[in-house]
Order: structure tokens, then sequence, then C-alpha cells
């Protein structure tokens, strides 16, 4: 008998060493959970500015009303008065306050105060309320898709909000209220009060003024020509800061229209960054780096700026006839430089280019300049392009690729090519976070990464001055300005729909830059499915014009001549 009296009590005494040791701490917090109510407090996301600190993303004040049903005395008052207030439906709300199983319902989140002071009147048992913010975008529908959106309960979705919600969110606290068993308020509550971390802001290289100018620049010729989409980005070439990107059509970011995902899946996406297109003739800056840069260095293959192009429309290759989008008989494309090739945008002296400096070294300067890859823009999505593998590429891609053909690239990742071969010849990471700004003002800087060096300064030279001559006396006309310096390269690609020429279907593009012997300022605008006259020349170029013009007055730039 003793034994077995010994035993249970040693059986007791392990129990009770298990509850309050082993499961002590998890048991007090069910304790706790069950004699006390939690009221959160959202955290201040932090507000995403321009580069001169121009909110672009805030908050307005906003709160959460929260029902616990087993502290609600009259349930058919209550859900009256909260289906006034909040739209329920009174009769699923009733419902939902008589499951006692159930320890709270979230009745509305993100309501304004007006509706919290009507209910504050009621002072319904139950019902209890805490602030929360709204996301707010000072203009609409400008960079919307780049600054992307945030969920009901304030996590980023898309965009930068996505790229860096980690650093925009802060840390929630809550208020702690002491309750009965069934989680109705004490007579004389203890409260506890935990303060929120509000989350880090963030400034991005963009300056919206240049921004707002490309957006009444894009959705003008949108709207004038008929295109199917328009997209630009503008980029400052000496560090690759992105200044602007507009993507249009687009939609008003304090009315995000949830309910049709489809529609906000396309207005949505950075098409600048995640799309990819054939360049056309905007390619051509980069095979004539290649050229100019090889020769400087030496290489019999390549040609010298001086050198006279055959002046035959047509290119055989691999049995593959090349044309030049002139019919060669107005006589501009007769012994042609290297410099009037890129202002006639001839195809066949590109063609030849290309196939001379041969696959191994062509395609170097290819990967050199960012091709097939992505260019490491903070931004989730970002398309890679697409670009033939070396190893099987034929003499007939070559050639085509030398002119814009038979590869695709993504706007940012052309934008950065052509700024690498204008600035120096300098590679950078483009960027959008300029800073960090910490809830206490400390600001972080985000510094410019230098990635690699596709050509020397003296190429870049040389390039940058056959470029000004395409505006000054080429097909880039259009975006000539008076006293200004400004180069560039218009591009006309046709469109491919399985893999067929689509007819009448283009993309229209130009590339432009200025000052051209120190360029700051780099513009590319993409005109997808132009109706009418579809070329680069005739359609993008003059939105380029535009845009520098709107800088010029902006940032108030002197002439440079």
């Amino acid at each position: 008998m003793s034994l077995a009296i010994t035993f249970i009590f040693l059986v007791i005494a392990a129990r009770l060493l298990y509850v309050q040791v082993v499961k002590g701490s998890e048991l007090k917090l069910k304790a706790a959970d069950q004699w006390s109510r939690e009221i959160p407090v959202i955290a201040t996301r932090g507000a995403i500015c321009d580069c001169n600190g121009v909110v672009l993303a805030g908050n307005i004040p906003t709160y959460s009303v929260f029902l616990r049903p087993n502290a609600v005395e009259n349930a058919e008052y209550t859900a009256t008065i909260l289906s006034g207030i909040f739209g329920c439906e009174p009769n699923n709300l009733i419902q939902k306050i008589q499951n006692k199983k159930v320890s709270e319902i979230t009745i509305a989140r993100q309501t304004p105060k007006e509706s919290v002071e009507k209910l504050a009147q009621y002072g319904l048992s139950g019902v209890y309320y805490a602030r929360d913010n709204s996301r707010t975008y000072a203009y609409g529908d400008a960079l919307c898709q780049v600054l992307g959106f945030t969920s009901s309960d304030g996590a980023g979705v898309s965009g930068i909000e996505k790229y860096y919600n980690s650093i925009l969110t802060g840390t929630n606290g809550e208020i702690t209220y002491s309750t009965d068993i069934v989680g109705v308020e004490t007579e004389d509550p203890v409260v506890i009060y935990s303060e929120p971390k509000a989350g880090s802001g963030i400034k991005l290289t963009v300056d919206i003024d240049i921004q707002l100018s490309c957006e009444d620049a894009m959705k003008s010729v949108y709207l004038s020509s008929g295109a199917k989409a328009v997209s630009c980005v503008v980029l400052n070439p000496q560090n690759f800061d992105i200044l602007a990107m507009v993507n249009y059509p687009s939609y008003d970011l304090n009315d995000i229209p949830r309910n049709d995902g489809e529609t906000l899946n396309a207005l949505s996406r950075n098409g600048v960054v995640c799309n990819i297109y054939e360049p056309g003739s905007t390619f051509k800056v980069v095979t004539a780096a290649a050229n100019i840069e090889e020769y400087l260095r030496g290489n019999k293959c390549a040609f010298s700026n001086s050198y006279v192009f055959n002046s035959s429309r047509t290119r055989t290759v691999d049995g593959t006839k090349i044309k030049c989008w002139s019919d060669h008989s107005n006589g501009k494309h007769y012994n042609q430089t290297l410099a009037d090739a890129l202002n006639n945008s001839c195809n066949p002296c590109f063609t030849d280019i290309a196939l001379s400096l041969g696959k191994d070294t062509f395609y170097s300067y290819l990967n050199s300049f960012g091709f097939g890859n992505v260019t490491g823009l903070d931004f989730n999505g970002e398309a890679l392009g697409m670009l033939v593998p070396q190893s099987i590429v034929r003499d007939c891609d070559l050639a085509r690729i030398g002119f814009g053909q038979t590869v695709a690239v993504t706007g940012v990742q052309l934008a950065c090519a052509i700024a690498a071969a204008v600035n120096g010849g300098n590679y950078y990471t483009p960027r959008l976070l300029k800073s960090v700004v910490s809830p206490d003002g400390r600001e972080e800087r985000n510094s410019p990464v230098l990635k690699n060096k596709v050509i020397s300064e003296q190429a870049s030279h040389l390039l940058a001055g056959m470029l000004e001559g395409v505006v000054r006396d080429g097909s880039g006309k259009k975006a000539y300005i008076e006293g200004y310096k400004v180069g560039g390269k218009t591009g006309t690609a046709q469109k491919y729909e399985d893999g067929h020429v689509a007819a009448g279907k283009y993309v229209s593009s130009f590339a432009g830059f200025f000052p051209a012997d120190k360029p700051q300022y780099l513009a590319l605008i993409i005109v997808d499915e132009p109706q009418g006259t579809y070329y680069g020349s005739a359609v993008a170029a003059p939105v380029a014009k535009e845009i520098f013009e709107d800088i010029i007055k902006i940032k108030n730039i002197e002439p440079f001549v």
C-alpha cells in the first residue's frame, strides 16, 4: 500500500512539475489571452518621396473596427447600428455575433474618422476601434506602375511598395485591456500600451517635375497616334539614376480596380522593365560603338570612320536577302561613312559591321552592354530580354542583330546600353532608390555602382558626336533644339506574331540625350503600334524634344552653343 501511495504521489508531482515548468509559459499565454483583449495599433508606413523630398506616397489616418461577440449585450441593436454606419448586412452580422465560438470579428478596416466618431456616440459594448493608416498617392496615376500599391492590411503588393516593403513597414503596437473569462472588460481594467514603431521612408531618384512632363507628353502621343501603348524612361547617363518612368495607359493609385484582376494586372505592369520588344534601328548605336572601339584597338575587321560602305540596297546572307528601308533612289545612301549610315539608318552597313567583327567579338560587346541579362534595377519582375545563344547563332542572325532584329530588349536595358555608349563607356547598375530615411530623420544614401567599362572614353566621344549629327542632319531632326547639343537615334521595327511579320504593326522609338558632349539626360521613347504614320523619326523623336525642352525649363539650363 505504501508503495502505491508513493507511486501516485510521484505521478502527481511529476504532472505538477510538467504543468508548471515545461508548459508554464504556454499556459500563462493562454490565460493572458483568455483574461485580456488586444487592440492593434497599426504602425505608420514609411513615405515614398522623389529625389527632392516631395511626397509621392503617404498616409492618412483611418481606423479599424472590431467586435467581440462574448462582450455584446444586445446583438440586434448592435448589428443595426454597425450596418447603418459601415454598410454591413444586418442579418449576417447578427449570426456572427451569436456565434460565441469566435473571439473577435473585424467589422471594418481603413474607415474614416467621421465613421468612428459616429460609432463612439453609441457606446456599444463589445465594439472597439483602433487607428490604422490608409495609403494615399499625391499624384494619382503618375508613376503608378513604378510606385505600385498596398493590400488592405498595408503590405506592398507591387512596384516599389513591394520591393522595399521590409523597409517601409513598421512594427505594430497594441493596447491590452484586462477582461473576464468571456472577454467582457472588467470594471477597473488594467491597460497596457505597446507603442508602434513607424517604418522608414525612402527617397527615389525620380524627379516628379520631370516625371509629370513625361506623363503629359506620353499621354499626348498615345492619343494622337492611336497607339496600343506608349512608354518612356529618362535617366541620368552619368550614374544611371532613373529620373522618370512612364507607361500608358495607366490607372489611379487612389482608385485601384481591385475587383477586376485582369485589368489591374495589365495596367499595373511596368512595361519599361518587364516587357521585351525588337528595338530596330536604335540598336545600331551598340553596333556602331563596338565597331569604333575595335577600330581604335587596331582590329582590322573593324571599319574606320572614313570607310565608305557598299552602296547596294541589299545584302544576301545564308541565302537570306536583307534590305534597307530606303530604295536608295535619293542618293543619300551612296558613299556612306559610319556617320552617314547612322544618319540614314542604313541596315546593310550595320549588317557589314556585325559580320566583319564576327560572332565572338560582337557577342562580347552584346554581353558587356547587358543584353540577354537583367540590368539589376531595384524592381521586381525585370525581364532578361532575348538574345540568340552564341553557340547556335547563324550569320543571318548575326547580320540582323547588327541592325536591331532577331534580338529583344527591355526599355530600361536599351536605355542603359545607350547611356553607357555615350557617357564615356561606363555601365552602372540603374537604380530607383536614392536613400533610406529613418523615422528620426537620419538619411542613408544609396551610392551608384559601376558594373563595367563597355568602351573607351575616346570611342564614346566619337560615337556621341555622330549621334549629335543624326539629330542635326539625319533621321532625328525632329528632336533638334536650337542652341543645345542633342544626340539620338530613331528606330522603327516591325512586330512579329506567331513567327511571321504582323502586317501594319510597328514599334516606333527614339533614344535621345543631351548635351551630346557630356550627357546629363537620356530619354527613350517607345510607341507600340501607332496608327497612320509609324516611323520613329516622325512619331517618337518629337516627344523626346518636348520632354527635353521641359527639362531645360525645369532645370533652367542655359544654351551650350
